[in-house]
């Protein structure tokens, strides 16, 4: 087998081309894979010398290391993927890891935010700003992040040519570089229509109007800096003025928060898991599952209201 940092430049190569992984994934992959790697050499070892008896020890390590079950489990999928890989391009052949069971990720339910809580922070973004402009924006931005349930990298990073013509339903480009069509509620394309309009209109000599006619001329809401389009960072800022206006707890509200609220309320709503999966653009339904909680909630409340015996005593 070929050298390791040349079998894992390989198998990344290989991941990036099959399936579009993102980057922050395929740093994840190569830094489990280094580790693994350099585990490995400290006994005069390989990664084509690895067996089961290896992973499960190199695990052990992990494990008194301190290292969450969760990041264990990250480790253990890496490998997994790793060796697999090495099986298919014929550079070994077994698979070591194909039946390892791996410590399995915590299961954590996803924070949120309550219906009352969501309107408090949409009447509250429009008190937020020094300018109309600057509060029709704000209001833009949360409209937008609660009826898509989009990544905050993805809400600032909105081209504006995709804003166009009073849409009903934006195209998001996500994770991998993959796209995903998300409806757009009404209250949304009332705020995106007003942002756009102010946004259109700002005068030449303006702040808004000066990165209009420059960099930030393809972004939705362009902002002074390398890539032209507002940072998380600032939106984030935002936010929690937002919160502190709405009378909500700051340290409650993040982008992510807000994206979990539309999950589960979509589900509270009737929505199904597998809707919920393509909205929210993830790759595969156990991510979405972490909500299920809302619907073993919904059944048992269905059940104890509806069934003809739930009220015998």
């Amino acid at each position: 087998m070929i050298a390791d940092h040349r079998a894992i430049s390989a198998f990344l190569d290989a991941k990036a081309a099959e399936s579009g992984s993102a980057q922050n994934t395929m740093l994840a992959y190569g830094r489990d894979l280094r580790d693994l790697s350099d585990w490995l050499a400290a006994r005069r070892a390989t990664l084509a010398d690895l067996t089961r008896e290896r992973v499960e020890d190199y695990l052990t390590h992990c494990d008194a290391q301190g290292l969450s079950r969760a990041t264990r489990a990250r480790r253990l999928s890496s490998i997994r993927q790793f060796s697999r890989f090495a099986l298919e391009e014929g550079w070994r052949e077994d698979d070591p890891a194909i039946r390892i069971v791996g410590p399995g990720k915590a299961k954590r339910l996803p924070k949120t935010l309550g219906r009352d809580e969501i309107e408090a922070l949409l009447a509250a973004a429009p008190q937020i700003g020094r300018s109309e402009t600057e509060q029709a924006r704000n209001l833009c931005l949360i409209e937008l992040l609660y009826a898509t349930g989009m990544r905050v990298s993805e809400l600032v990073s909105l081209p504006v040519a995709a804003c166009r013509g009073d849409p009903r339903v934006l195209l998001i480009r996500g994770k991998g570089s993959k796209e995903r069509m998300v409806p757009l509620t009404p209250p949304a394309r009332r705020a995106l229509s007003h942002w756009l309009a102010l946004r259109d209109a700002a005068p030449k000599n303006s702040a808004l109007g000066r990165l209009v006619a420059g960099k930030g001329a393809r972004w939705l809401f362009p902002a002074p800096g390398a890539v032209g389009h507002m940072p998380r960072q600032t939106f984030g800022r935002l936010l929690n003025d937002m919160a502190v206006r709405a009378g909500v707890l700051p340290s409650r509200v993040t982008p992510h928060v807000i994206r979990h609220a539309f999950a589960t309320h979509l589900l509270e709503g009737g929505a199904d898991l597998r809707s919920i999966q393509t909205l929210l653009g993830h790759a595969d339904l156990g991510t979405t599952e972490i909500y299920t909680h809302v619907l073993d909630d919904r059944m048992r409340d269905l059940v104890l209201t509806h069934h003809p015996l739930a009220r015998r005593g």
